[in-house]
């Protein structure tokens, strides 16, 4: 299917591993330039060289972190005039309702709803503009059916969530589609330390880890980042003008819910 997006200029957040790069690897197919942001400067030109020579679109790198108000400032001056946005941060560490207090909180808030907030508030007026936009923030399915060990997360993105339901309603006339895209376990660093997590405090391996939570997940799989970027690029395309603030699961059934 041709996305009707090629020539289109997009920023990727967090995109040298995982969900992020799996997103900048499936818009670079369908020819959109893009921006790439992450912390780590060897890890980000790796998969900027990588998506530049399988497929021929322009790609300029920010490392920089994008939590920060220094390093997002860096990145929206590169970034300047985009088409497509697609947010995404860390998540914070696992843990128990107790181990929390306001600092943490805070770097949740920071991390995985201002840090989002901030760049739609800073990029989607030259979109609405143009009459055309696209944002998609990579939250997680934990905003459907909470995680109780992710508790910092869920609040956070969830917080994230009401915002996006009512800034979509508002963008949408001019073109500006806002959506955010909801992960399951994938195949990433992330899950690696989620099942690290369980290994040290089970006292089983890691593969054990991984199999046990794999029998928890209707395709009994976990996902990988070119399906969830294939996910991602349709969201973005010219195809996807009709959908509006909304929360898509992609994470092979797991979370249990009929709506």
């Amino acid at each position: 299917m041709d996305l009707g997006i090629a020539g289109k200029r997009a920023l990727v957040c967090a995109s040298s591993k995982g969900l992020g790069r799996g997103c900048a690897e499936q818009l670079a197919a369908a020819g959109v330039n893009l921006v790439m942001n992450a912390r780590g400067a060897e890890a980000l030109e790796e998969a900027a060289e990588a998506i530049r020579a399988e497929h021929g679109v322009d790609v300029v790198t920010v490392a920089a972190d994008i939590v920060s108000e220094e390093g997002r400032a860096k990145v929206l001056e590169v970034a300047g005039d985009v088409d497509i946005l697609v947010t995404n941060a860390g998540g914070p560490p696992p843990g128990m309702w107790s181990d929390w207090g306001r600092e943490e909180f805070i770097g949740a808030l920071d991390a995985n709803m201002l840090t989002p907030i901030a760049l739609m508030t800073a990029l989607m007026p030259k979109m609405i503009d143009k009459g055309w936009g696209r944002v998609v923030n990579i939250t997680s399915q934990s905003v459907k059916a909470p995680i109780p060990q992710l508790g910092l997360s869920n609040a956070a993105r969830t917080g994230l969530t009401g915002y996006v339901a009512g800034t979509a309603r508002q963008v949408a006339q001019f073109g500006v589609n806002v959506n955010n895209l909801l992960p399951g376990i994938h195949a990433t660093d992330r899950a690696i330390q989620l099942d690290g997590g369980v290994s040290q405090k089970e006292g089983i391996s890691i593969d054990e880890a991984r199999e046990r939570r794999e029998q928890t997940i209707p395709a009994r799989r976990y996902g990988t980042r070119e399906e969830f970027g294939a996910m991602c690029a349709f969201l973005c395309s010219q195809h996807a003008g009709f959908i509006v603030g909304q929360n898509i699961l992609c994470d092979g059934g797991a979370t249990n819910a009929t709506i």
